[in-house]
């Protein structure tokens, strides 16, 4: 598939070490000893098996106890990523190269398809990023009490969290490199386009959450439920909706910011800053009502969320300490080895935010409220 090697993209995949005319076809396996270097075997197998745990923990979810969200959600996810994934991929292949040029490119990892695109890693992330801040949210019982678009922004707001101690720590560690000249990507935020902070991290995960609350969830919760075919299409079309929200919801920056990479920063951070204090004081108030046992929600709880949020923060963790001796001896913003850095106060801005989040489902699982309901575990 060489006639798809745009220059752009054969440009990154040489800075990453491999080869765009060599890269194998629709899948292809490598040695996860001969990858760039350690991490990005250990990358992959913390989120694939991750993924795998979710969607195993989903299914025992729907036999056990009826509800379909979980799985709705994991796959809702992959429907949006096919969806989102491959234009970007091969902007001429969709006739988009004339306004979309490559803005990334990933980096080869053990198990690849797309030629070299897309490694299985990045298809388990999304459901397994998306499981991990949904169920938080859930746990919380912030759907139940404020509703389907309170609960989505909190679930975007915890999806960052999680996800930037990942985005900022990928371009150092050769995961993954952006095409800085590529006026999409504008404004940067030292490693990571701002608009992956937001969007990526952000938006798409609200706008994910919103539809498989509004369409399966809330319908669950008052106890309806649902034959195969139904949870079909309602997926089908989650995945499709979801896609439309995050082109929708970033409207204001991408539009009003359209000629000046300054107004567009300034309007992706507004979006972010109004997510970030609707959410924080959300889930503030409902942690607090939890542990005071004055909450009048059941408590639900799901013991896989829980544990494997501790095992990826503490492996990012570990990824992070790896990566500090090159951090700290870039110069302007670029390591010895040519790799540009991400903001590491944000980092451990998220890393605070992501414990927190975590250690509240821990601190109010256990409280009975309400009626003498038996919490619910996955």
């Amino acid at each position: 598939m060489a006639d798809h090697c745009a220059p752009t993209f054969d440009s990154l995949a040489t800075s990453l070490g491999f080869s765009c005319a060599e890269a194998g076809g629709l899948v292809e396996f490598r040695n996860p000893f001969a990858l760039e270097n350690w991490t990005l075997p250990v990358l992959e197998l913390t989120i694939i098996l991750g993924a795998v745990l979710a969607l195993v923990f989903a299914v025992v979810r729907l036999r056990r106890h009826g509800d379909p969200t979980s799985l709705v959600l994991w796959f809702g996810a992959c429907a949006y990523l096919f969806i989102i994934e491959p234009p970007l991929y091969f902007p001429a292949a969709f006739g988009i190269e004339e306004h979309v040029d490559t803005m990334f490119a990933h980096n080869v990892f053990t198990v690849e398809f797309l030629w070299g695109r897309l490694p299985l890693y990045i298809i388990a992330i999304y459901p397994l990023m998306a499981t991990i801040a949904f169920e938080i949210v859930k746990m919380l019982g912030i759907f139940r009490r404020y509703g389907v678009l309170v609960g989505a922004v909190c679930v975007g707001f915890v999806h960052h969290a999680f996800y930037e101690i990942f985005d900022h720590l990928g371009p150092q560690l050769r995961w993954w490199a952006w095409t800085t000249e590529n006026p999409l990507n504008q404004p940067m935020f030292d490693s990571v386009p701002l608009g992956s902070v937001v969007v990526f991290a952000a938006l798409w995960p609200m706008s994910l959450a919103f539809c498989v609350q509004w369409f399966v969830g809330r319908h669950i919760d008052e106890g309806r439920r649902f034959d195969g075919l139904q949870l079909v299409w309602r997926t089908l079309v989650i995945g499709v909706l979801a896609s439309l929200g995050t082109f929708i919801l970033p409207i204001p920056a991408t539009v009003l910011g359209m000629g000046s990479d300054t107004i567009r920063g300034f309007l992706f951070a507004a979006e972010l800053l109004i997510l970030t204090i609707v959410a924080v004081v959300v889930l503030t108030r409902q942690w607090n009502q939890l542990r005071r046992g004055v909450a009048d929600e059941p408590v639900y709880q799901n013991r896989f969320v829980q544990t494997y949020a501790v095992v990826y923060l503490c492996i990012m963790a570990l990824l992070w300490i790896s990566a500090l001796p090159d951090f700290f001896g870039a110069t302007d913003g670029v390591t010895g080895n040519n790799d540009p850095i991400g903001n590491l106060w944000y980092t451990l801005a998220c890393f605070a935010i992501a414990i927190a989040t975590v250690a509240a489902t821990f601190t109010s699982a256990t409280v009975r409220v309400g009626s003498p309901t038996t919490p619910a575990s996955a």
